[in-house]
């Protein structure tokens, strides 16, 4: 069956969301190459199989909007407009990196670009969100807060209180559950009361729905729905996006825990191949056209691996700024 492309999108918007989803693939491949020659502060979570998720999601707000993510949250702040740059000199521990050196792979934010941060606690951003929400409806702007979080933070307590208070609230925030399989080693239906999370929601009194979490094309129809309910005064969702990430939970996972066989069923459904095929089948992008992207991506990743590599390291005196007690 063919794939519809929702009306709102034009070709200039489609062509942009392959090209991020190609950046943020490329970003954690070089990520992870920069670990293993040993040029990287601290760890790296990979985002690498779940590109879908974070662009079919930014792709669905507004500029002002804003997010919060998780400690695996390359590719979140590079679909929501982060530098790829100021990301990578951030990861080699640099002075022209989003934390100035100091923050790594886990907390790159970016307010301007509406990235209330990375985070390295499991559910730690939920709450954030929540507050980000309620302040944007305290001043009276139309600004919505998508939050970021994994499978293993729905059995969170921050969640549950932030859900509930949002529905009282109808606060202008959309829960987007990233449900990748695994919370570290756990398979998620080894640790979940009910197998499809998203009923849930009924108990909070706000809408919950799950989605393909390959397609980037339904993960923005979830999103554009319930990012434009909580812009009308509806209040919060949740959706649960069906993903899976095809490395280890970090960098140095030994992935003993689920087989080859499994993976390679996920990589058959690959969120960036089924794209290309989509936009190539519906005229929207030819062959040769995708190969420009992935050669302009490849350029631009490069050109930030050499950035943060040419960039200083942080002066020793530089050591207690930006602590706050």
């Amino acid at each position: 069956m063919a794939i519809e492309i929702p009306a709102a999108l034009t070709q200039e918007q489609l062509r942009a969301m392959l090209r991020t989803m190609l950046t943020i693939r490329q970003f954690d491949q070089r990520a992870l190459e920069l670990y293993r020659e040993g040029v990287m502060r601290g760890s790296t979570h990979p985002y690498i199989g779940m590109e879908a998720v974070a662009v079919g999601a930014c792709a669905a707000l507004h500029p002002n909007d804003r997010i919060t993510s998780t400690h695996r949250g390359h590719g979140h702040c590079l679909a929501k407009g982060g530098d790829p740059r100021l990301m990578m000199a951030e990861l080699l521990g640099k002075a022209t990196g989003y934390c100035k050196g100091k923050g790594g792979s886990m907390h790159i934010a970016d307010l301007e670009a509406g990235i209330l941060g990375a985070n390295g606690i499991v559910g730690g951003g939920i709450g954030l969100a929540a507050g980000a929400a309620l302040a944007a409806q305290l001043a009276g702007r139309d600004d919505v807060t998508v939050c970021f979080f994994g499978d293993g933070a729905l059995n969170q307590g921050i969640l549950h209180e932030s859900a509930n208070l949002a529905a009282i609230w109808k606060l202008p925030v959309v829960f987007v559950c990233e449900n990748n399989q695994y919370a570290m080693s756990a398979r998620a239906d080894k640790f979940t009361s009910v197998p499809d999370p998203t009923v849930r929601a009924t108990a909070y009194g706000f809408p919950g729905v799950g989605c393909d979490g390959m397609d980037v094309l339904a993960v923005y129809r979830a999103v554009a729905d319930a990012a434009a309910r909580a812009r009308a005064g509806g209040g919060p969702s949740l959706i649960v996006c069906v993903t899976y990430r095809y490395f280890g939970h970090h960098v140095g996972d030994p992935l003993n825990y689920r087989d080859k066989a499994e993976v390679d069923a996920w990589r058959r459904r690959d969120p960036i191949e089924r794209f290309e095929q989509t936009l190539i089948g519906r005229g929207v992008l030819a062959a040769a056209d995708v190969e420009q992207l992935r050669g302009e991506v490849a350029g631009e990743i490069e050109s930030a691996v050499a950035f943060a590599k040419a960039s200083p390291e942080p002066e020793l005196t530089a050591l207690m700024e930006d602590v706050y007690a």
